[in-house]
């Protein structure tokens, strides 16, 4: 059997934390932030982290 390889798009997206969660940028944050609120430009900074579900599904990819 061949290794797998990891998915250079999805890498590059994609961070593991320390704690074995991934973090995830938040859609909505990249242009047109001027008419968006200040509120929501906030949150988007943060991120978010990916839920378990895609967490198990994108396990092998990266």
């Amino acid at each position: 059997m061949p290794k797998i390889k990891s998915h250079k798009g999805t890498k590059k997206v994609l961070k593991v934390r320390k704690g074995g969660s991934i973090s995830i940028g938040r859609p909505g944050s990249r242009h047109n932030t001027g008419s968006k609120s200040s509120k929501i430009n906030r949150k988007n900074r943060k991120g978010s982290a990916l839920s378990s579900a895609d967490k198990n599904r994108l396990k092998n990819i990266i």
